[in-house]
């Protein structure tokens, strides 16, 4: 018998104001809730979140904020639902994000042997995905190419989501790291990788036109097809060293 990627609603809730409903495999929801309000801009640091209490049985996940924290949501740019293969939709321009999250710093560079190892690294910690194969990955690496984390779920964003959430909760610095993601590269993950300070992003397929727009904009590097021993070099190409 075929065993399926599981796939369920998860109602977010901050400070008991309903914020989205993310169509998610359930696991890590915390790291997924915290990773999600950075990368809208709801929150800047985990100091900002008191706690994360998460209601398993009920597909919730309740977010209180620090006090003092003052969230203006009718600003939120996602909507209430949002599909699992959609992600930030509603961003219309590259200028609204821009304003919300400034351009990475210039550097680091990064061996091509970490990124060309990189791949074969996040394969083998896909364990839900070798039983199901239906789920992405995000996995981020240091300069080295040693994984820090590698998160699961039906939904590309939702797995960035994950690590992004992770690292906030842990105080994980990402600016001499990098990530990489199992399916295509569009806009809103590249936005959410620049949330982050993600310095480089990579993808086993292409970038969209878009998400590399949005790198030459925001100082990040962008490597798609990353297929050892090849892959391509869209934008940043410094960072890249031999």
């Amino acid at each position: 018998m075929d065993r399926v990627a599981v796939e369920e609603p998860l109602q977010l809730v901050v400070d008991g104001c309903p914020v989205a409903v993310l169509m998610r495999t359930p696991g890590h929801d915390a790291e997924l809730a915290a990773g999600f309000l950075w990368t809208e801009g709801i929150v800047r640091s985990r100091e900002e979140i008191a706690r994360i209490e998460v209601e398993a049985k009920d597909n919730h996940v309740l977010v209180f904020l620090a006090d003092g924290v003052e969230v203006d949501f009718d600003r939120l740019t996602r909507h209430l639902f949002s599909a699992s293969s959609c992600g930030l939709c509603g961003k219309a321009t590259i200028e609204a994000i821009t304003s919300v999250h400034a351009p990475v710093d210039p550097g680091p560079t990064f061996p091509e042997s970490a990124l060309l190892g990189a791949s074969a690294e996040m394969r083998n910690a896909q364990r839900t995905f070798e039983q199901t194969g239906g789920l992405h990955a995000s996995a981020i690496f240091d300069r080295k190419g040693d994984l820090l984390i590698l998160r699961e779920d039906v939904g590309r964003h939702n797995a960035l989501d994950k690590v992004l959430g992770w690292a906030l909760r842990e105080g994980v610095s990402l600016t001499e790291c990098f990530v990489l993601m199992s399916g295509r590269l569009s806009f809103e993950l590249m936005q959410k990788a620049l949330a982050g300070r993600l310095p480089l992003v990579a993808g086993i397929s292409a970038p969209s036109s878009l998400a590399v727009e949005f790198a030459l904009e925001s100082n990040q590097s962008v490597v798609g097809f990353l297929r050892p021993p090849r892959y391509n070099l869209y934008a940043g190409g410094e960072r890249v060293g031999s």
